[in-house]
Formats: structure tokens, sequence, C-alpha cells
């Protein structure tokens, strides 16, 4: 049985970790949900955006001039692959997208593989996040303190984006019905090619924000993938609250099984998917027909 103190420190990792799925799930869900493409390749641009914090920082010195220029080149290959590759398959058949997108992970995960190679590449913690900060009952690490709270201020910046702005009503009248967004004369092409880059966007910028607490490789965005496919089951299709609040479930069930026994951690959470599909196929926040 784990300490109390080591249960503490847990559940600010799972609080970590879950932002991080919310970040990654909510550009996951935008891009499902509008395009209706289930996009295999948001791992893999995890990882990208995860090497161009390591190569902007290089060149940059500085760790938030490195996030800028980073979200940049990822806004630059989000709006490249949308009009070279995806807008190609919209109307295609569900496993047509599945190949494509799966097909462009690969490619992205062996360009990086063979720009970096195969070893591990460490990106710096910067200096206003090093050390550790007392919260009275625990001493917990600064920059994941400041990751939560980054994060939650981009998680609210998306959500106004979304439900304050006319963009946003675009985007999630195409979630709905897009059939009838280009009845009104909406420009789709336009909207598909916005959305798709946004959720690129804000895939990378995850890998890059997580990139100081882990050792960057070309796979590390695999299970990263695997886990927001569950965090939009949990929370249902399309909706970015869901989004927010499986991403957070997702991480506190990851992290307080392994305080307990860390095999166990994604049986979980894979357990938890299931029972919920048997109960509420849905998703917490999704509608019906939208499964």
């Amino acid at each position: 049985m784990p300490s109390w103190p080591a249960l503490a420190s847990q559940a600010f990792n799972g609080l970590a970790l879950g932002s991080l799925l919310a970040l990654v799930s909510s550009g996951l869900t935008i891009i499902l949900g509008t395009l209706g493409v289930l996009n295999f390749a948001h791992g893999a641009l995890f990882a990208v955006g995860a090497y161009a914090a390591f190569v902007m920082l290089q060149y940059t010195q500085s760790f938030l001039l490195a996030i800028a220029v980073g979200c940049g080149f990822m806004l630059v290959l989000g709006f490249l692959l949308e009009r070279i590759i995806m807008r190609l398959f919209y109307d295609r058949p569900d496993e047509d997208q599945i190949l494509v997108t799966y097909g462009i992970g690969i490619v992205l995960v062996e360009c990086v593989r063979a720009t970096f190679g195969g070893n591990a590449q460490r990106v710096p913690t910067p200096s206003w996040g090093q050390g550790a900060t007392q919260l009275g009952f625990l001493i917990y690490p600064t920059y994941r303190l400041q990751l939560i709270a980054f994060i939650a201020m981009l998680l609210a910046g998306l959500y106004l984006v979304l439900y304050r702005t006319s963009m946003g009503l675009v985007v999630r009248a195409g979630i709905e019905n897009p059939r009838m967004v280009g009845i009104l004369g909406i420009n789709l092409r336009r909207t598909f090619m916005l959305v798709f880059a946004i959720g690129v966007v804000a895939v990378g910028l995850a890998g890059m924000l997580y990139a100081p607490v882990v050792a960057v490789t070309p796979d590390m965005g695999a299970n990263f993938m695997a886990q927001s496919f569950v965090v939009i089951v949990l929370g249902g299709l399309g909706s970015f609250p869901g989004a927010v609040v499986g991403g957070l479930i997702a991480g506190e069930i990851v992290s307080l099984t392994s305080a307990f026994n860390s095999s166990y951690s994604e049986v979980m959470l894979y357990a938890l998917m299931a029972l919920l599909l048997v109960l509420r196929p849905q998703g917490l926040f999704g509608s019906e027909g939208r499964v």
C-alpha cells in the first residue's frame, strides 16, 4: 500500500498526464468530429512537435521562442498535409482514410529517425522551470506544475475560440451537420484546412511541452495516440469538453493505478473504456447518433 505522499504525488502526475492527453485529444476530436477523419498520424505528429522543440531550442536558446517557432512549423505542416493529401480522402471510405493517415504517421516517424537517429534526445528543462516547489504536503517538480497551468490556459483559449468566435461556430456546426454548413455558402474546404491545421498544432504543442519531461524518441507518440483514442471514446465524439474531462480521467486512472501496480495501469484504462461502451456508447458528453 503506497503512502499518502506517494498517492498525492501520483495524483499530481495524473493531472499533468491528463492535461496533456486533453490537449492531444482536443485536436484529435476536432479533426474526427468535423472532418470525419480518424487521424492515425496523430502520434507521429506528437513526436514531430517534440523534435521541433529540440531543434529550435538549439538555434534560439529560448524555450518559449522555440515553442513559438515550433508552432509555426506545425501549422505549416498541417496546411501542407491537408492540401496535398487529406482533402483527397474526405469522400473516400473510412478504411482509406485510416490507411493513408497510418501511412503518413509511418513516413513522419521514419523521416525523424533518418534525420536524428534512433537514440533518445534530451530537451533541457527551461531555467524558470527547474527545481521543485514545496506544496506543504509534498515537494513536486516545478516544471510539471507549470505544465499543468500552461495547458489549462491553452485549453481555455481553445474553448473560447470554439465557443465564442464565428470560426468556432462554423467548426461546431460542421461537426453536427457539414452538409448544411455547405448549403449556407460557407467555404468548407478552407474551414477543413484550418481545422486540420489547428489539430496538428495542438498535438505538436503537446509534444513540445512534454519534451523536457521525457526522453525524445521517434516512437514516443505511439502510446499517446492509443490513449487519445480512449479519451475521445470516454468523452464523446466531437466533444471538446469531453476531450478535456476524458483526458483528466484517463491521466488519473493511469497514474493512480501505477501507484499500486504499474502493470495494470493500461488495463484499468481500457477496462473503463469497455465498461463505458456498454453503459453509454456515445461517451460522457457525446450525443445520440454520434457513436
